[in-house]
Parts: C-alpha cells; sequence; structure tokens
C-alpha cells in the first residue's frame, strides 16, 4: 500500500456540521484512500453508502428530515462515495448538516462538473474541495536510484495506482486500455448526454499528439468538423474530467509576449501513451521531449496541490520564437524551469532575463527531477 499525501489532511478537515469533498478522474483511488479513512476513525462510526445505489439514491431524494435522521442515526460520519450520481445531493446534504448535529460528512465524485453543481451552491461556506490525482512522485517513498531505474517506465506507464502496482508490462498495459475503454469518457459524456465517444477520443489525441505546444481552436475545429466553441466547451469538460489541464501564456510587459490560447497537458502520462496506442520504451521513441515534459510539469502541479502551495503556472512564448517551458509564480517571485531529458543546459532567453531581471530559470533532467518533483 502507498499512503496519500491528502489523507491526513482529509482527516483533519472533517468537521461537524461540515462537508469534505474529494475530486479526482475514476481509477486513482478515491474509494480506497475513503476507505482507509473510514479504518482510521472507526467503521463502528461511520455509514458509508455508494452513490450508483437506487435505495440510497432514493432515501437522499425524499428531502425528509425524519427519514434523513434515521439514516444516519447512531453514526457520527456519513461517507456516499460517487455522490454526484445522487440527484439533488447538494440540498440534501445541506438539510443534514443544517439539522443533524454533530455529522461529519465526507463524499468523493469523479466529475467536478456535476459535483460542484450539485454541491457547491447548497453548501457555500460549509464545504471543503479536495483533489486526488494518480500518484505523485513524492508518495512513491523512492531514492534517487530508484527513482531513476523505474523513470523510463513511469514515463510511458504512466501512475495510476492499478497500473504502477501492476506486476508486468503487459498488466500495466491491459489497465490502461480498460480505462480508456471503459472510464475514461464516462464523465465527459455524461455531462452533455452525449453517447457518441469518437468525437471526445479524436479531439483528445489530437491534443496528446500537440501535448506541450501551441494549438488553434479553429484548426481543431476544422479536423474534427464541429465549430470553435465546440472544441472550447469540451476542452473546459476534459479539465474538469481531471484528464487534462492547461497551461496559459504568461505575459506582463513584453508587447510580443504570447498569451493567445493555453498549451495542454495531461495529468497522466499512461493516458497520453494509450490515447495514441504507443506504449514503446523510451530508447525507441522520438517524443520523449514531449513524455519529460508533461511528466514533470503534471509533478509539480501535483506536489503544489498536496502541499497546499499558492502558485500560478504558465509558459512564456514571444512571437519571435524564445520560450520557457514552465514559468511559475509564487510570493511574488518568478521561477522559470526548461525541461531536457539529457543532461544539456539552456541558457535563460535574453528577452526574458532583461524584462523580469529578478527571475530564475532552471534546467530540469534526471539528475535533478527528484528535488523538483517532491520539494517547492
Amino acid at each position: 500500500m502507498i499512503p496519500r499525501i491528502i489523507q491526513k489532511q482529509l482527516l483533519e478537515d472533517l468537521k461537524p456540521d461540515h462537508v469534505t469533498a474529494l475530486l479526482g478522474a475514476r481509477r486513482t483511488g478515491k474509494t480506497f484512500l475513503m476507505q482507509q479513512i473510514r479504518n482510521e476513525i472507526g467503521k463502528d462510526k461511520v455509514l458509508m453508502v455508494q452513490g450508483d445505489d437506487l435505495d440510497i439514491a432514493a432515501i437522499f431524494a425524499s428531502q425528509r428530515l425524519s427519514v434523513l435522521k434515521n439514516f444516519v442515526k447512531g453514526y457520527g460520519y456519513l461517507f456516499v462515495d460517487e455522490a454526484q450520481k445522487i440527484p439533488d445531493i447538494g440540498s440534501s446534504l445541506k438539510l443534514m448538516v443544517d439539522a443533524i448535529e454533530g455529522l461529519h460528512v465526507f463524499i468523493t465524485g469523479s466529475s467536478a462538473f456535476e459535483l460542484n453543481e450539485k454541491v457547491g451552491e447548497p453548501l457555500t461556506g460549509r464545504s471543503n474541495y479536495f483533489y486526488l490525482f494518480p500518484f505523485a512522485q513524492t508518495e512513491l517513498k523512492q531514492d534517487f536510484l530508484e527513482s531513476n531505474r523505474t523513470l523510463e517506465e513511469k514515463l510511458v506507464y504512466g501512475l495510476y495506482p492499478q497500473v504502477f502496482l501492476a506486476g508486468s508490462q503487459a498488466a500495466k498495459n491491459d489497465v490502461l486500455n480498460s480505462i480508456k475503454n471503459g472510464y475514461l469518457l464516462k464523465d465527459v459524456m455524461s455531462v452533455d448526454n452525449r453517447k457518441d465517444s469518437v468525437f471526445i477520443l479524436n479531439l483528445l489525441r489530437l491534443i496528446a499528439f500537440q501535448v506541450g505546444n501551441d494549438i488553434s481552436y479553429n484548426e481543431l475545429a476544422s479536423t474534427l468538423n464541429v465549430n470553435k466553441k465546440t472544441v472550447q466547451r469540451y476542452l473546459q469538460i476534459l479539465e474538469k474530467a481531471f484528464i487534462i489541464f492547461p497551461l496559459h501564456g504568461f505575459s506582463r510587459n513584453l508587447r510580443k509576449e504570447y498569451a493567445k490560447t493555453p498549451r495542454y497537458y495531461f495529468w497522466d502520462n499512461g493516458i497520453r501513451n494509450i490515447l495514441i496506442n504507443n506504449l514503446n520504451p523510451v530508447n525507441t521513441r522520438d517524443d520523449i521531449g514531449k513524455l519529460w515534459k508533461n511528466y514533470c510539469i503534471s509533478e509539480r502541479l501535483k506536489i503544489h496541490h498536496y502541499k497546499r502551495q499558492v502558485a500560478a503556472h504558465y509558459f512564456w512564448r514571444t512571437y519571435d520564437q524564445q520560450e520557457i517551458d514552465l514559468i511559475e509564480e509564487k510570493g511574488g517571485m518568478l521561477f522559470g524551469f526548461e525541461f531536457k531529458w539529457t543532461k544539456a543546459k539552456r541558457k535563460a532567453p535574453a528577452a526574458f532575463t532583461k524584462t523580469y531581471p529578478g527571475a530564475t530559470v532552471n534546467t530540469i533532467n534526471k539528475e535533478n527531477f527528484l528535488d523538483f518533483a517532491e520539494y517547492i
């Protein structure tokens, strides 16, 4: 078992008359983490139910206080897994935390769109949101040698718990395929009641091939034979389903700085690679630069979230093609990072150092990656 960083934070947030919400993609370990927290509190104190149980949904749907009180009678904690599947769950939970004194509520959900809409407004001021991603490098507790020994495998297969813990490459391949074919698109399709997954898969494949590059909404729309607004809408949905995330262009002082469209990355390398059907070893690939950059940036964002650090992340580029892969704005300071699979170092662009003289720029490679991914 690999302990998750946010388990302690979740336990500390479980307060009476309050809702703690854990969001994340399917198969990232939300249910297992909920069970671990239940074990730590004591099973006899916790009522744990599933949101896709029709009987449970009917109890919540009644919105009758007498029914809800009897439902949790004898328990100090209510845990609801996949809570977004229960219609109008936010109003029911509001009724419960308002009227049932001392009740601690913990819910999970795999769709930020659905759960935010159902829970957010009714429970404003009485709920906190946390996010669970695939394993973070720092959760693996690997030393430098072990981290480097497994690095190429992580670049190809990613860090979804079941994938990372699978015993063979064939097993990892099978799990990734099952995620792609059985789980990946369910939340995306449920938001828009879209039954045809071909469009979404084609959009994801286009983003996978262009990971870390400038995109054109118009070009994507033309390729997919839809309009620009449809592309933008589904990219947003894919973000809320915890499949991809954007980096926007950093622009403050220089007129020639580019900030027109974001660059997209995947929260997990394995998902990106299975979408393009390429799980080949690193030494046979021509996209190692993309893999390395995606892995480094996603790990950096994970550790910032888990350690609750306030930081903004961007890329930096000028119209004359000077660029920096990642800009981190934290505590009023700018930190630039370039990602190189080899040991080669790249000098910071002159336009950046001149415009932002207090900023630092460092190259991240295999030798210093562990510090970059684990310490901030």
